[in-house]
């Protein structure tokens, strides 16, 4: 059953509406098909049109919403063949950062990416996305396998920042971020990445430093959290609205400002409304994204790569 959030209430109340009539149906046999009909176009009606004007803040709600599709559930229907890689070979695995070998329409990627969890048992385990220094160490580890094999990466990019425990910093995670971020600037193969939900910080940056960045339609990817800018500006939280307004946080916003360069559509509602449909939409952009870039050399890759980052603000 689908989670609505706040805007969505009047959607939520014609479809709890319907449901009631189903119900009576079921119970009297009373014929409410076409009032059924009538209710199930207005409520379509409403979604689309609420999706189609959504706030910064708005999108930054859908990008959390806790049954949006995550790392896993790209892979079970986007990708075939998935295999696990793990461990940085130095401290540990870090299950906040997820990768291996996987197929994408028969081409063999490397894929990484970030996985929140949904309940609250895995999201403890993955620690909700937010990778450790081990983490990076593994993404750059698969990258680096990825750039001997000759093989496209692919990273799916959904994280609040990378977690700020002292451990993590006692293990060097200013560090791993960066050697992350310069292990994908100096990848000889097509990287492509997509910010599928939050794209947080250097957290986020440390895989999305490609030579495409996509971007999921109600996605949302910046420096700062808009409560941890609101924060910041006006001492409260309160004003996380306004900062998500002002920061231009929207995978529109950013497409109009070069940052990222296409935006991926989602299911009418949201890709929580229908992953399956979702992962196929994300899946048949990052084919055509590697295929395009099939025909670069590895200097032109890299060259491209480094030319776009250093553009970005110009």
């Amino acid at each position: 059953m689908i989670s609505y959030l706040d805007f969505e209430k009047p959607v939520a109340a014609l479809e709890e509406r319907i449901a009631q009539l189903r119900s009576v149906n079921a119970l009297h046999d009373v014929d409410v098909a076409s009032e059924i009909g009538r209710l199930e176009a207005k409520s379509a009606e409403l979604l689309a049109s609420t999706y189609a004007s959504l706030t910064p803040w708005q999108k930054t709600q859908v990008a959390r919403h806790p049954q949006r599709p995550h790392f896993r559930d790209y892979v079970a229907h986007a990708f075939s063949e998935f295999v696990p890689l793990g461990g940085d070979r130095l401290y540990g695995d870090d299950l906040a950062i997820m990768g291996g070998f996987a197929r994408l329409d028969g081409r063999r990627v490397m894929l990484i990416g970030h996985e929140k969890g949904h309940d609250t048992t895995t999201r403890i385990a993955h620690n909700f996305g937010m990778g450790k220094p081990e983490g990076y160490r593994k993404a750059i580890r698969l990258m680096e396998m990825a750039s001997r094999f000759g093989l496209p990466v692919v990273t799916l990019v959904d994280t609040s920042g990378a977690f700020p425990g002292i451990e993590a910093e006692e293990r060097g995670q200013a560090e791993a971020i960066a050697r992350s971020t310069e292990a994908c600037l100096a990848l000889e193969v097509p990287m492509i990445a997509a910010i599928v939900g939050e794209g947080g910080s250097g957290g986020a940056v440390a895989l999305a430093s490609a030579n495409r960045v996509l971007m999921m339609e109600h996605a949302v990817y910046s420096v700062i959290s808009p409560e941890g800018c609101a924060s910041i500006l006006w001492r409260t939280s309160e004003k996380a609205a306004d900062a998500a307004q002002a920061m231009k946080i929207t995978a529109q916003h950013l497409k109009r400002d070069k940052v990222i360069d296409r935006i991926v559509k989602e299911p009418v509602g949201g890709a929580q409304r229908d992953p399956q449909a979702a992962a196929r939409m994300l899946g048949a952009a990052l084919s055509e994204e590697i295929a395009q870039l099939s025909g670069l050399s590895r200097t032109e890759l890299v060259a491209q790569r480094e030319e776009r980052f250093l553009g970005i603000g110009g």
